[in-house]
């Protein structure tokens, strides 16, 4: 872990995903696998809640099952659209905790860069970024060296 804290604006700017999975502990990360299907949003909550709650952490579960769904709901949808189809699991759910921050991260294999719409509360969708935005703390998406990107969403954790 990181023996000084460093602030959310500065993580948003310089880090990303690479340096919290780089800067967490094994105890401290929890990747998992998804494939493109409705099935693997509640796995992706429920693998969130447990993580959290391992860590302490229960206070961020429901805010953070949140975002996770629209994350990987975004995920599943341009996963069946993408035209790379690296292998059977093109999405992975990322945790990782460096205290006093959770990153939470959903890649990918689609380049589409993710642009908030202004929400539309009575259509079915166009509201996921907004969700993600007003429940977390920061977010973006990163580019991988492999093609696709990861799509972040930043919590503080308080005691």
């Amino acid at each position: 872990m990181s023996e000084k804290p460093i602030s959310a604006g500065q993580l948003t700017r310089e880090v990303r995903v690479r340096w919290f999975l780089r800067s967490a502990g094994a105890s401290d990360t929890t990747t998992c696998p998804l494939r493109p299907q409705a099935d693997s949003v509640k796995m992706a909550r429920d693998i969130t809640r447990s993580t959290l709650r391992r860590w302490g952490l229960t206070a961020l579960t429901e805010d953070a099952a949140l975002v996770v769904s629209e994350l990987v709901t975004n995920a599943v949808r341009y996963s069946l659209y993408s035209t790379r189809r690296p292998d059977d699991h093109p999405i992975t759910l990322m945790l990782a905790r460096v205290v006093p921050h959770v990153l939470l991260a959903v890649s990918d294999p689609s380049d589409e860069v993710p642009s908030p719409k202004e929400p539309d509360f009575i259509s079915e969708n166009g509201r996921g970024l907004y969700i993600v935005e007003t429940y977390s703390q920061a977010w973006g998406w990163d580019p991988l060296d492999c093609g696709g990107k990861a799509v972040w969403a930043l919590f503080r954790a308080t005691d």
